[in-house]
């Protein structure tokens, strides 16, 4: 049964149900410039929230066999979209020009709703690598569908240049897969994995 904390914002309600910490294992397998990337790995996410309107992320990935090889690691923000206004701070640290009167309710929430019936989400994300990822997508019901609409990196990063995710609630586990462009190689299945709510 997913508990919702009594203190969430209510721009956070599509995205309640990633709450937590989740952990499981995964595979990988990709192919680039001859070489075939593949074997098994352990994951760890966390989803919280500080009382934004926006999700805490963070994620690590290990390679499973007798080293424990660490993988890239993730930190970001996700958020459902809305149109900023003068009740929000930013950019940078620009305060609000105005007090919000009272809190967004739920009902605020799905005036938010797209044509599809979901809500538009942006995913900000940094890579350990000196990659960074602004996904674009949407949430309908416990489903995440997202793309990439910019990709920078850092000079001593390796070529990457686009990427989709996919993040799914299946029978109380997290599923997700990862499709990447990168080291030359066009857009192609990359990881995926399975993942179970540990806190």
């Amino acid at each position: 049964m997913l508990e919702l904390p009594t203190d969430l914002p209510a721009d956070l309600a599509p995205l309640a149900w990633l709450l937590g910490v989740w952990e499981g294992s995964g595979v990988i397998d990709y192919e680039a410039n001859g070489t075939r990337y593949s074997g098994e790995f352990a994951h760890r996410v966390s989803f919280s929230h500080d009382g934004g309107d926006y999700l805490n992320y963070s994620a690590e990935a290990w390679m499973l066999g007798d080293e424990r090889t660490p993988l890239v690691a993730e930190t970001g923000y996700w958020r459902v979209v809305r149109p900023a206004g003068e009740e929000d701070p930013g950019p940078g640290l620009l305060p609000p020009l105005v007090r919000r009167e009272s809190a967004r309710t739920v009902d605020d929430v799905e005036t938010l709703r797209n044509a599809d019936g979901g809500f538009g989400l942006e995913v900000a994300l940094v890579h350990s690598d000196g990659v960074s990822e602004l996904y674009l997508g949407q949430a309908k019901g416990p489903r995440i569908d997202l793309a990439t609409d910019a990709v920078v990196r850092g000079a001593g990063a390796k070529p990457y240049t686009a990427a989709t995710r996919m993040y799914g609630l299946v029978e109380g586990h997290l599923l997700w897969v990862w499709d990447i462009a990168a080291l030359g190689a066009p857009l192609a299945s990359h990881a995926s994995a399975r993942l179970a709510r540990s806190e």
